[in-house]
């Protein structure tokens, strides 16, 4: 064997282990679109099945394309959509593609994708390189989950609820919608957890916000502002819609105990209602304050009731 062919065997075989021993599957096809190399990774990530499989690798120069992305589109939900960015990456051999594609089968796999060239310049084909990335999906969904929901009672976050409210306050000025906040402070809290134990004052909180989930609307917002304090925000409601909803949401928590290991602890709730202005110089962190200042005020009056926001405290 000359030095010629010895480089070229080397070559050949040193892409190989770095194919194989690559984490991605990868798929280099040439300006014609045949096949010229794959990995076995390339093979399990995409379930390729064993009809569409060339073998022997002599036949690389010969498979077409065609069988390995008809096997691909079987398993996509978005097949149209595959198709026609491949084509467009296709017709313009300089683009670079990164993007990630949802399977049938609940997986997702990133997608890497640039184009071969040769040192004039001329197109010699494209390189795929794809990798499931299930499992890191699932873990920022979880993570992201943690971050929005407080993990107690399912509620959002202070942080997820004030974020939320402030794009429907945007939304509010844009289209000069009302906008209507409740602060919520279940009366005399600490001696639920004294008297009963904070195993019970958690399911006091956890049956007390689904029984409120289920009272406001499907796009009224619930978030967990404190220990026992919540927040309700409610777009496209004027202050008698937000009064009569604390209203039902202090009448349901005052009719219903909650029952906690065969023991009825009855509670109530005090809520204050404020109004967001609809223009530039109001905040969300204003209107909670003000709504605050009513909760204050239905406090000093007894508890058990709502109040509204008067601009007097």
């Amino acid at each position: 064997m000359d030095t010629k062919d010895s480089r070229n065997q080397f070559s050949r075989s040193l892409l190989r282990a770095i194919q194989e021993a690559s984490p991605d599957g990868i798929l280099v096809v040439d300006q014609h679109s045949q096949v010229i190399s794959y990995n076995q990774r390339f093979l399990e990530v995409w379930q390729i099945e064993e009809q569409c499989r060339p073998d022997e690798q002599a036949m690389y120069q010969s498979l077409s394309e065609e069988p390995l992305l008809d096997s691909a589109l079987r398993k996509l939900k978005n097949p149209d959509a595959f198709l026609q960015r491949i084509q467009e990456l296709y017709n313009n051999p300089a683009l670079h593609d990164h993007a990630e594609i949802e399977l049938n089968d609940g997986r997702t796999l990133d997608r890497h994708s640039t184009g071969l060239f040769d040192d004039q310049n001329n197109y010699l084909g494209r390189v795929w390189f794809f990798r499931d990335i299930t499992r890191q999906k699932l873990n920022e969904a979880l993570l992201q989950d943690l971050a929005w929901r407080d993990p107690l009672t399912g509620t959002m976050t202070r942080g997820y609820f004030l974020e939320r409210a402030e794009e429907e306050l945007q939304r509010a000025q844009r289209y000069g919608h009302t906008l209507a906040v409740i602060m919520l402070d279940v009366d005399h809290f600490k001696e639920v957890n004294d008297r009963y134990g904070h195993y019970a004052g958690d399911r006091v909180l956890v049956i007390l916000c689904q029984r409120w989930l289920e009272t406001i609307r499907n796009n009224d917002l619930l978030g967990r502002i404190g220990g026992e304090e919540f927040t309700i925000l409610l777009p496209q409601s004027d202050l008698q819609t937000a009064l009569q909803t604390a209203e039902r949401v202090r009448s349901i928590t005052e009719s219903q105990p909650v029952h906690s290991d065969g023991v009825a602890i009855n509670c109530t709730v005090s809520g204050g209602v404020a109004m967001l202005d609809n223009n530039q110089n109001d905040s969300v962190k204003d209107a909670l304050k003000r709504a605050d200042n009513a909760l204050y005020s239905a406090k000093k009056l007894g508890r058990n009731r709502v109040e509204q926001f008067s601009g007097i405290v």
